[in-house]
């Protein structure tokens, strides 16, 4: 069978104990909180209890990617243990990362030129980039090919849903994804937005709903709408949230009441510091497999 490595970034929001068990080698993105800088190294450095109070106590974090070098550090290993590299990055609609990346794969390729590194643009953010990389360890184990499985994760990652809502604006008017006025009269009204990811990768705010009740079935109404054969959906559901467990056991719970089928019950994951320094406290995301996001 063709030896390849899987690898990906930090921000795929997947435990630290998934990605020993699966082996997955990743790079890590960086933070500042409090003018000291921190790894995102899936909460070693920091619970996510302190890290999300120290946000909701002011706290203003900032993220920076990951460097040419720091990937080239991540793919070297592997070329020089025999092995080509299969790379999944975090969203371009987010972060530029992905730059960073294939600057990499392009330095490594001309030091090791029997060797291959694929990067792919995952169009996706936190356990939603998890739930890919999930599926190219399934597709890497029922024997496909370096390139068989960057054809198919190219071919099918618009396939992949993210549909979350937040019940904290704080951290979204701090980035300019909701006005202060909208803000101010959201927080008023106790309007949670419902969000997803668009075919570029992006956060775009999708409607508008008064209270957690009403966004989170709205939430699920999604997952029901836009999931592969609907309520009879047979594939794995990955949720995960910021500091508010609670909801997204909520969530959770009438996700497998609603569909059946489902591919084991739904992991639930924390939101990782990078992606947790833009959302704050009070955020949970859904994903799912569905229809191709055309918007």
């Amino acid at each position: 069978m063709e030896k390849y490595k899987i690898t990906c970034c930090s921000t795929a929001d997947m435990s630290k104990e998934y990605m020993e068990e699966n082996q997955i080698p990743y790079v890590m993105f960086h933070y500042q909180l409090d003018g000291k800088e921190y790894p995102d190294d899936l909460y070693s450095s920091i619970t996510p209890d302190a890290f999300y109070g120290m946000i909701a106590d002011g706290a203003q974090p900032v993220t920076s990617q990951v460097n040419a070098e720091e990937y080239c550090a991540l793919f070297e290993p592997i070329l020089k243990q025999g092995m080509d590299v299969l790379h999944l990055t975090l969203s371009s609609g987010i972060s530029g990362t992905v730059n960073s990346a294939n600057v990499a794969k392009a330095q490594m390729e001309d030091a090791y030129p029997d060797r291959k590194v694929i990067v792919i643009d995952s169009l996706a953010a936190s356990s939603g980039y998890g739930l890919l990389l999930t599926q190219a360890l399934e597709n890497q184990r029922k024997g496909m090919s370096l390139t068989e499985n960057a054809d198919w994760l190219e071919q099918n990652k618009l396939r992949l849903h993210h549909w979350f809502f937040t019940t904290d604006l704080t951290c979204f008017i701090r980035g300019g994804r909701v006005s202060k006025t909208a803000g101010w009269i959201g927080k008023t009204l106790n309007i949670c937005p419902l969000l997803n990811v668009d075919s570029q990768g992006r956060l775009i705010p999708r409607s508008k709903h008064r209270g957690k009740k009403q966004v989170i079935r709205a939430l699920v109404d999604k997952m029901a709408e836009h999931a592969q054969d609907g309520l009879d959906y047979s594939g794995k559901c990955y949720i995960c949230h910021s500091a508010c467990r609670e909801d997204a056991e909520t969530v959770a719970q009438i996700v497998q009441e609603r569909f059946l089928k489902l591919d084991g019950k739904v992991l639930i994951n924390d939101i990782g510091t990078v992606i947790g320094s833009h959302t704050g406290p009070g955020t949970v995301a859904l994903f799912f497999w569905g229809d191709e996001r055309t918007l």
